[in-house]
């Protein structure tokens, strides 16, 4: 009988931090307990707006970061930045998770990124969003997600901001299988986007070459090639994805395309200082600010 009670709780037990680890997990999305800590008084805020697609058939979601000063001055336009979120994520992922309004403060106050408008695309696709699989980033038999991102939202966003049109002007980027996507959508849309970065994504995907920026790439003409310019990095703990990472860095060296590649401490993960979200933290500020260079030189240009 002893025994038998011994069993029973054991059960109870197991079945108890079971269903803890699926709520921590599947429900909540494996929340950082360590996350970046957010600064008040950035004088930044984020909005999810929403309106209803045509290619993905229903309302969709993305968020907006307007830049300081943007209701003061109603004749000046501004750089876009399109930023891709991971799995089991959603628009909300880089206000909540990666203190993007601290990032962009600080960079903004540095000079170091001239102001812009941020969007956040709630990139999941018909399946909806879980840690089992990463959004399909492409117009596949889960939705239109390619076209609804790299065509429709871009209309949108032009349509209801003071937005520059040259595609010097616009970048797309993400973390994880959000960088993936930004390049697998971006490279698509160069009269969109001319600006790529990723960190910690991957470049070719199980879903075949022509959902794989490692073989898109290198279909583009001389002069499209020209037209880009890119950051990468990758965590040295995601060895996957670091080669992943620096392969397509070799790749985008032999067809002369702009880029720049870092390999920093950390990657994926759930706590410490280089892991999880403190890595799209702590790097967000070297994309953004590599981009903001981007920006400033092509004013030079103009």
């Amino acid at each position: 009988m002893r025994i038998s009670k011994v069993v029973i709780s054991l059960a109870g037990a197991i079945a108890l931090l079971t269903a803890a680890g699926y709520y921590y997990v599947f429900i909540l999305g494996a929340p950082q307990l360590d996350r970046p800590q957010e600064q008040a008084n950035t004088g930044l805020s984020f909005q999810l707006e929403s309106f209803n697609s045509q290619a993905m058939g229903k309302v969709r979601n993305y968020g907006v970061i307007l830049p300081p000063g943007y209701n003061k001055n109603s004749q000046k336009r501004y750089p876009v930045i399109f930023l891709l979120h991971g799995g089991h994520d959603d628009a909300r992922a880089y206000a909540d998770k990666y203190a993007l309004l601290n990032v962009l403060h600080e960079l903004y106050q540095s000079g170091q990124l001239p102001p812009s408008i941020l969007i956040t695309p709630d990139g999941n696709d018909h399946r909806g969003s879980s840690p089992l699989y990463d959004p399909d980033y492409f117009d596949g038999p889960n939705g239109k997600v390619g076209t609804w991102i790299g065509s429709e939202l871009v209309k949108v966003v032009k349509s209801q901001y003071r937005t520059l049109d040259n595609p010097h002007f616009w970048a797309i980027g993400g973390v994880s299988s959000g960088g993936w996507g930004a390049f697998n959508i971006g490279l698509r849309y160069l009269n969109n986007f001319n600006i790529f970065f990723s960190h910690s994504g991957y470049f070719t995907d199980k879903s075949g070459p022509q959902n794989s920026p490692q073989q898109i790439v290198q279909q583009l003409s001389i002069q499209d090639r020209k037209r880009l310019r890119v950051y990468l990095d990758a965590g040295l703990s995601d060895t996957n994805l670091l080669s992943s990472t620096k392969a397509f860095h070799e790749t985008l060296n032999k067809l002369g395309i702009a880029n720049v590649f870092s390999a920093f401490p950390g990657g994926h993960g759930l706590s410490g200082a280089d892991v999880g979200w403190n890595y799209f933290h702590k790097h967000l500020k070297d994309s953004l600010s590599y981009v903001g260079k981007q920006f400033n030189n092509s004013k030079l240009k103009k």
